[in-house]
């Protein structure tokens, strides 16, 4: 299982800030940085400028979402990052969530698996170098793109529900989760997208699970702080039906705590369960808890 990490400087610091999160993440050997992609900086043109002063490591948006972004114009963009970065972009889309695409958007979250099959059925061809002709309900695209230095990027598709994760199967990669405990993605999440890409014929999926992750021996304290930190996301309902399946009342109820060997190894177990690749979300509440979890988390590279 591959440890990645998922930085939240894109959204609440300087550009700059972005460049020395993940240059610090590629030093401690981190597998991947992850760049969420909500109301701060974009996370691809974050990424672009990363590409260029961070080398090795692979770069992934988790996740853009997909309605405001035709797929050509995101693949477009795509393009433009892998190049810059050498070929180490996996693009993580979403749907986003209704609140946010109608309440703030104005725009239509009608039928979310027509929407996500009709655009991977345009941003598939393109992010493999191919052209698209494809006529669908809510896309039609007919072309290509063609840029010097530009090379095929993987995609991921956040995906809980049985069918996104048929889609994610089908049409990508595989998927990237969140507030998903191991219960959950051992039952549901990890034989459901692995049946379907067995039943297409496609290659084993990805499965990149985030959790928040925090060393500590105040575990009530760690478990006030998460369920604060992260109290939106047991209020939206695809993250409300994920968290409802693991019996967990909230975020608190999956984050990783515990002593350095507590986390070490529930980190290590989502592996057995079938998880490719782990992003970790750090949540300290102090800078020997910081430094703490950080230590944790590289004895699992």
């Amino acid at each position: 299982m591959r440890i990645g990490y998922f930085g939240g400087t894109v959204n609440d610091g300087t550009i700059d800030d972005v460049v020395a999160e993940a240059k610090q993440v590629e030093a401690d050997g981190f597998a991947a940085y992850w760049a969420p992609n909500i109301f701060g900086h974009d996370a691809l043109t974050a990424l672009a400028i990363v590409g260029r002063e961070v080398p090795r490591i692979e770069l992934g948006t988790s996740v853009v979402p997909t309605y405001p972004r035709h797929p050509m114009a995101i693949a477009q963009q795509c393009h433009t990052v892998n190049a810059v970065s050498g070929g180490r972009l996996t693009l993580g889309i979403g749907l986003s969530h209704k609140v946010v695409i109608e309440n703030m958007m104005g725009m239509s979250y009608a039928t979310p698996i027509r929407h996500i099959r009709d655009y991977m059925h345009i941003l598939g061809p393109l992010s493999r170098n191919e052209q698209v002709s494809y006529a669908g309900e809510d896309y039609t695209t007919h072309g290509g793109i063609q840029a010097p230095g530009m090379s095929p990027f993987g995609t991921v598709i956040a995906a809980l529900g049985p069918q996104m994760l048929k889609v994610a199967a089908e049409l990508a990669d595989g998927t990237l989760t969140w507030c998903t405990g191991p219960k959950t993605l051992g039952d549901h999440i990890v034989p459901t997208i692995n049946a379907a890409a067995d039943a297409a014929d496609r290659p084993a999926p990805r499965v990149i699970a985030a959790l928040p992750v925090c060393v500590t021996d105040d575990f009530e304290a760690s478990k006030a702080r998460a369920a604060k930190v992260f109290e939106i996301y047991g209020s939206l309902p695809s993250y409300r039906a994920m968290l409802d399946r693991e019996g967990a009342a909230g975020p608190e109820d999956i984050a990783i705590t515990g002593t350095a060997d507590e986390v070490v190894a529930r980190i290590g177990a989502l592996a057995d369960v079938g998880v490719t690749d782990f992003a970790a979300v750090e949540f300290p509440g102090t800078p020997d808890e910081a430094a703490a979890t950080r230590a944790a988390l590289k004895q699992l590279l």
